[in-house]
Order: structure tokens, then C-alpha cells, then sequence
């Protein structure tokens, strides 16, 4: 059936695409289709997803992985999705439609977003509110693998307390994603940077970020050498590992150090002393961006937009991030999770 010109017109308003975008396409997407191990997860097709009032289409040219994903994914996060989901939390690319109602975006924009679920795909439809440009010194890849980490890092150091210049910070897990943003904001504030780490690699993946000093902790006393490096005692600690690392790193905080607590990539959650928290007025702070910007979007926003100034303006040095086809999605959760690959690691669809 062929379409007036009045409908026609009504349908450009209501969809803004690129030209030849509105005709039925079939998109990819890796699908969770029950909790279960991660060779369980699936690749369907399925239609171009239109965007609703107030939302655009993002074509997704990079999507983050985080250790998190492969939690949704095998039933083992606190939150569990309705089954069955799309896993991926962030994406980066570019804008091909447009809903009805939404200004200040537009087709051919360079954006990224943080979907919270649906991001493992070649499309997705997001809010309008949601997207940020990316700065034009970002790759798709870059951008996809920025907003977790350093979101979560910027969020720790100027909102859950205030790293201040000429402090030593202690960052285990220096080599992973959230462990290079740590090292590489905590230099952008001025601060002393030792990194922690289980190979040589990720320590010079550390160092090239900023860090001045290193511990292999797998085989130097890790309490020891942080407090040696810095003259007696760190004052801050970032751990996203937790584990076995926890009380000792803990125990290298001076006085009126603070610990971070990020996560718990090692696998296990640590119990720590409160006789060690006691001693020398130490202070144990958790870190959880993800609740905050649900609890404070419009604080969120302002942090976001904080970061992409540091990154436009060259403050901040994301790393090149280790890129997986969209068909690799179970090898990247698997080398992820079991610590094979350093820093960050997107799906390129």
C-alpha cells in the first residue's frame, strides 16, 4: 500500500532516520535466555528497533564489558533481570533515528550511553536524556569503555571523599578497567599512585597510566611495600578486587587513611578487622556509582558531563581497549572474568 504525502510527513516527524532506515532490518543482539554458564548465551536476529517519543537509536559501534555483565548473566548479581535480557550497560556510536519530541540530538551524532541492560547489540533505542556526545579526542571504543570506570572513579574521588594533591593511593587490580581510570584520575588530582597487580604487564600498563611506584602482589608483602614506598603509610586504598589482598592492603592505610571498597573482581567478599578500622582513625567508605546515578541522575549528569571535559581537554588518558567481535561475546565475559586481558574490553558489532 503506497503512502500520501500527509502520512509520509506525519511519519518523518514522528521518526527522524537516516534515509532508507525506516524499512524492516534485521538487528543482532546476544541474548540471556536463563541464568546458567556463559557458553549458555545465544545470538538473535531480530527487527531495527523504532524509537518511541523522546528516544533515538543508537547503531553501536563499540559496547563495554564489564566483569558485572558476566554476573547478570550466570544469576550471580543482586539484581536479576526478567529472563530473557541483552546483557551490556554501555555503548558508543552513532545516532541513526530520532523520536518524536526530541531536541538537541540529532542523526550522524557521535554518542554514548549507559543502557543498564541491552547494550550487547547492533542497535539500540534509549532515552534522548541518556546520550552524550562523545569529544571528538574518543574512539567508539575508547568511549564505550569510559563511562564505567571512570564514572565510577570520578564519583569515588570527588563525592564519596576528596582526593586531594600529594596524597599516596594505593589501587589494587591496577592492570583491570576500573584499576587503569583509579590510577589515571588519581594523577589528573595530583596524587601519588602506587599500582598493585598480579603480572608484570598490567604493572606497566599501570605505569604508563601514572602510577610512580608498583607491587607485584603475588609475590611482595603487599602491606610492607605500600607502606615503604609511601614514607609510612597510604592515605587512601582503591579496591576493586577484595579477597584475600583486602586486610592487608586495609593495614597499610596510615593515619586517618580511608579504604575504598569498588567490588570484589577476585571473587571473594573480605571480612575486615574492626580492631584494624579502629586503629589510626581509618575509614571504610563503599563506593557504588551505579545506585547513586539511579538515586541522583541530575548529580550524575553533572559528573558525566565533568568527565567528557576532562577527556576533551586531554586531562584524562583512556586506554585503546582490547576489541571482541559481537560472535566472541562468551571468549570476552570468559577472559574478563578469569583475568586473562588487561584494562578494557568492548564488543565491536
Amino acid at each position: 500500500m503506497g503512502t500520501s504525502g500527509t502520512d509520509a510527513a506525519w511519519h518523518d516527524r514522528r521518526c527522524r532516520r537516516v534515509p532508507g532506515a525506516c524499512h524492516a532490518r534485521a538487528m543482532r543482539a546476544v541474548v540471556c535466555t536463563d541464568f546458567a554458564p556463559l557458553d549458555q548465551l545465544v545470538i538473535e536476529e531480530r527487527p531495527d528497533p523504532e524509537p518511541g517519543p523522546g528516544q533515538v537509536v543508537v547503531a553501536v559501534r563499540a559496547a563495554g564489558v564489564n566483569y558485572v555483565d558476566a554476573l547478570f548473566v550466570q544469576g550471580r548479581y543482586q539484581i536479576k533481570p526478567p529472563l530473557p535480557f541483552t546483557p551490556g550497560g554501555e555503548v558508543a556510536g552513532e545516532v541513526v533515528a530520532v523520536g518524536e519530541g526530541v531536541e538537541g540530538v540529532a542523526v550522524g551524532d557521535r554518542v554514548l550511553a549507559m543502557t543498564g541492560l541491552g547494550g550487547f547489540a547492533t542497535h539500540v533505542a534509549v532515552s534522548a536524556l541518556s546520550v552524550v556526545p562523545v569529544p571528538a579526542t574518543l574512539g567508539y571504543g575508547q568511549a564505550a569503555g569510559l563511562v564505567q570506570s571512570y564514572g565510577t572513579m570520578l564519583f569515588a574521588y570527588t563525592r564519596r571523599t576528596q582526593l586531594r594533591a600529594g596524597e599516596w593511593v594505593l589501587v589494587l587490580g591496577a592492570g583491570g578497567g576500573i584499576g587503569l581510570a583509579a590510577v589515571d584520575l588519581a594523577r589528573h588530582l595530583g596524587a601519588h599512585v602506587i599500582a598493585a597487580a598480579s603480572s608484570p604487564e598490567k604493572l606497566e600498563a599501570a605505569r604508563a597510566a601514572g602510577a610512580v611506584a608498583t607491587i607485584a602482589y603475588e609475590e611482595e608483602d603487599l602491606k610492607a611495600r605500600a607502606r615503604d614506598l609511601s614514607g609510612g603509610g597510604v592515605d587512601l586504598v582503591v579496591d576493586p578486587v577484595g579477597g584475600r589482598f583486602a586486610e592487608p592492603a586495609l593495614r597499610a592505610t596510615g593515619w586517618m587513611g580511608r579504604y575504598l571498597v569498588i567490588g570484589f573482581a577476585g571473587g571473594e567478599i573480605p571480612s575486615l578487622p574492626a580492631n584494624q578500622v579502629l586503629l589510626n582513625n581509618r575509614t571504610v567508605l563503599g563506593v557504588d556509582w551505579g545506585a547513586w546515578t539511579m538515586r541522583d541522575p541530575a548529580g550524575n549528569r553533572l559528573l558525566l558531563d565533568e568527565l567528557l571535559d576532562l577527556a576533551a581537554q586531554e586531562e584524562i588518558h583512556p586506554v585503546e581497549p582490547t576489541s571482541y567481535p559481537l560472535d566472541d561475546v562468551v571468549s570476552a565475559l570468559r577472559d574478563l572474568q578469569e583475568r586473562r586481558v588487561g584494562g578494557k574490553v568492548v564488543l565491536v558489532p
